[in-house]
């Protein structure tokens, strides 16, 4: 190469690195650009251009990005490694300025112009050269694994070449580097080396000094980490396996953190100092850390944001449940008030009806409509008062009861707390739990609620209370006493249907992997499993009778590929079987002594016929049927009154003494009690004395008194469904029942006649056919 002649090189910019002529330097190669100027040396005559990029940063760097100064090297060797850098060993040839960028294909090239060093007095050169040497073999004294770098600079002998080298080891910035490649005069160079070794001599003696100080402290803390080492050495030997100091020294700043009421602070605190003062051995210590433990995890003061944009509440109940329209008003109206009172003790509800009816699963909807953290907790067969309010201390294994441990599963303080099946807990000689849940479950009192384990007052003021139950009669009076009743009534079956399109069907479709489109339930298809698979309040049985169709579909669409079953009337029976339940059928002609009544059960209203039937005897009543006490109570008070209105019925006074009654309601295995069969079995037996028959399309329901007046009865919905299920067209009620019509769909009361009646009388009238 002419050594004033601009040379055209491959140009590799560099991130931080400076490299000098007559020394061999690595670089890590990773960008696209410099790899391919590296592949183009390689094939050519191996020289490259390399020179530092001002901002390191720069990824894409132009010819203003770089220092203009830079080296001209030879590539000595080559290394890839792994995620495609390449380790490049360069020999430094010269310094050059840069004229110019040609961008190529793949590469960036440089115009640049060769720089030779300037010599102006060669033995002061060599005078620095000496004092430079020796400069930096004090610096490198100071340092470790010195000697390879100084045989290096022993064997330079060339003064320049031995400044850049000594630049090269030193901890410069790379601005100075960079200027001292800059520097071709070779006095300057060696000056500024020079001073430079000074100053580097200066800071590593400062650094020995401070490193003996720092030794010293560095012993000291050595020495107290050996003892405390020690001593925990010896604490694991005794079986002390926590620092006890820096474990209490936490839990104090843990319970200071959480800014608490000063009573509650000061009683944790107390326990802190009481574990501090009480040596690791004793049983004592893990009853007092599990009680922190319990204590500071418990939502003191944090509590959710209720949601109280009324419409979205409206939206998310709807969405998860069709009907149980008086709950949703109820949350509703909850959200309102708080709304508008800015503040407003949780309410206490009671969900009281049969199994299936969607209880439990409403509380969750309501939760999630609050935007409440939902806690449920199962109440069914406690017997011990420790499960509501916890154990005392005192015992071995004492844990806090399950309303301290439901609040800390929530997190929070306000979320929506379930206690099911309230009805079934029973008390023995540990206590009664339902009393146990009078604090929790009275507004007056439940914002300092005392868990005996934790013993400092909680609030469960914020707390939205939901409690479930079948049976009302089982809940005992001072608890239902605070509580707000709403009720469970069974589903009619137009609910049941919806109930089932909406909700029971895609999840049944879903579970048991099947589409839509395989296992399609019409309206009628429903309708046949509700009235001859399932007899039920709820809907449990009727979504496991779907479950039990959508496997069967499933079943024959992977064993007949050809012809899967469909979903129809006709193939009910080929899924289901048989059908379970006949429907309830009314006499078609009106005969003597056959009275349609209605009853209650727990799986809804159900049509009972009464027969009774007069034959010569002594005046005896048999009853027969299985029923109750109450029920033949009700049998011999119709008969009284039909005695005393023997003349107005047209009967003998003695008919009594010659005749004996018997009365029977059908399904004899079945067991039955309650007043609400009185009219009916009062109007059997009188059609039976006077030979009157009593209308096929009339049904009945209601107490009667030996005066013959009507009292009104409960399940006035479900009884008032089943006989408009089974095509009666008239009903007659007690009058004080006419407030329970509120409660019967619009669709009914379209297609069924209502009378209510008074006394005995008026219901005879209606229902005897007359002569």
């Amino acid at each position: 190469m002419d050594e004033n002649s601009i040379i055209s090189m491959p140009f590799i910019p560099l991130r931080g690195i400076v490299v000098y002529p007559n020394l061999l330097s690595h670089i890590d190669v990773g960008r696209e650009k410099s790899l391919a100027a590296i592949d183009y040396a390689m094939e050519h005559d191996r020289f490259l251009i390399v020179s530092a990029q001002i901002d390191e940063n720069e990824d894409e760097p132009g010819f203003d990005d770089v220092y203009q100064t830079g080296t001209l090297v030879k590539i000595q060797q080559l290394l890839r490694l792994p995620g495609g850098l390449v380790r490049v060993l360069v020999d430094g040839i010269s310094r050059v300025q840069m004229q110019g960028f040609s961008e190529k294909k793949d590469y960036l090239e440089v115009a640049a112009v060769k720089l030779d060093d300037i010599s102006t007095d060669s033995k002061k050169e060599e005078a620095l050269r000496r004092l430079i040497f020796k400069r930096a073999s004090e610096w490198l004294e100071t340092m470790r694994n010195n000697e390879e770098v100084l045989e290096k600079a022993r064997s330079i002998d060339t003064p320049g070449v031995l400044a850049d080298f000594v630049v090269s080891q030193l901890p410069l910035r790379l601005i100075i580097r960079q200027q001292i490649l800059e520097m071709t005069e070779l006095m300057g160079r060696l000056h500024r080396v020079a001073a430079l070794l000074d100053t580097e001599v200066e800071i590593a003696n400062l650094e020995s000094e401070l490193n003996i100080e720092v030794r010293g402290k560095m012993d000291q803390q050595q020495k107290e980490y050996y003892l405390r080492e020690k001593i925990k050495a010896i604490h694991h030997e005794l079986g002390d396996k926590i620092d006890k100091d820096t474990e209490v020294e936490e839990l104090r700043q843990k319970i200071l953190k959480m800014k608490l009421a000063k009573s509650t602070e000061a009683s944790l605190l107390k326990e802190v100092d009481r574990l501090d003062s009480m040596p690791p051995m004793m049983a004592e210590s893990a009853i007092i850390r599990t009680y922190l433990d319990w204590a500071m995890a418990l939502p003191w003061k944090k509590e959710t944001k209720d949601r109280l944009n009324l419409a979205e509440a409206q939206r998310v109940l709807d969405e998860d449940h069709y009907g149980l329209e008086k709950v949703k008003e109820r949350i509703v109206e909850y959200l309102a008030v708080k709304q508008l009172t800015k503040q407003l003790k949780g309410p206490i509800l009671c969900f009281v009806g049969p199994p299936g009816t969607g209880k439990t699963s409403i509380a969750r909807s309501i939760a999630r409509a609050m935007n409440r953290k939902y806690v449920r907790i199962s109440l069914g067969g406690v017997r011990d008062e420790a499960e509501i309010r916890g154990h005392r201390r005192t015992y071995i294994g004492a844990l806090p009861g399950r309303i301290i441990s439901g609040m800390k599963q929530a997190g929070v303080k306000n979320p929506v707390f379930l206690l099911d099946e309230v009805d079934k807990m029973t008390s023995d000689m540990r206590g009664d739990p339902s009393s146990a849940l009078l604090e929790v479950l009275d507004p007056e009192q439940n914002n300092s609620f005392s868990d005996h384990f934790i013993e400092i007052p909680f609030d469960l003021s914020k707390v939205f209370w939901i409690t479930t139950a079948n049976v009302i009669s089982d809940i005992p009076r001072p608890l239902l006493d605070r509580m707000e009743i709403i009720d469970f009534t069974s589903y009619t079956e137009e609910e049941k249907v919806q109930i089932a399109k909406r909700y029971l069907v895609p999840k049944q479709i879903k579970e048991n992997g099947i589409k839509i489109n395989q296992a399609k339930f019409s309206d009628t298809v429903l309708r046949h499993i509700i009235q001859g698979y399932t007899r039920e309040s709820g809907v449990r049985t009727l979504e496991k009778t779907i479950g039990t169709v959508c496997r069967k579909i499933g079943k024959s669409i992977l064993l007949q590929a050809d012809k899967p079953i469909t979903v129809s009337v006709k193939n009910l029976e080929t899924l289901l079987g048989p059908i379970k339940f006949l429907p309830s059928k009314i006499n078609k002609d009106d005969e003597v002594g056959i009275v349609t009544g209605l009853a209650w059960t727990q799986v809804g209203g159900e049509v009972l016929e009464t027969e009774a039937v007069a034959v010569k005897g002594k005046g005896n009543l048999l009853l027969t049927g299985q029923l109750g006490d109450v029920m033949k109570e009700s049998a011999e008070a119709g008969m009284t009154y039909i005695r005393r209105r023997a003349d107005v019925l047209g009967l003998p006074d003695d008919f009594y003494s010659q005749l004996d009654m018997h009365i029977h309601l059908p399904e004899g295995a079945i067991p039955k009690d309650g007043p609400s069969a009185g009219i009916t079995m009062a109007t059997a037996l009188a059609s039976a004395l006077t030979g009157k028959a009593v209308r096929h399309d009339v049904a009945m329901t209601g107490e009667i008194t030996l005066r013959g007046i009507v009292l009104p009865v409960g399940g006035i919905k479900e009884k008032v469904i089943a006989a408009h299920r089974a095509g009666i067209k008239k009903i007659l009620l007690p009058e004080e029942n006419k407030r329970d019509m509120a409660d019967v769909p619009q669709s009914v009361k379209d297609s069924v006649t209502f009378v209510f009646v008074h006394d005995m009388d008026e219901v005879l009238e209606q229902a005897l056919v007359k002569l």
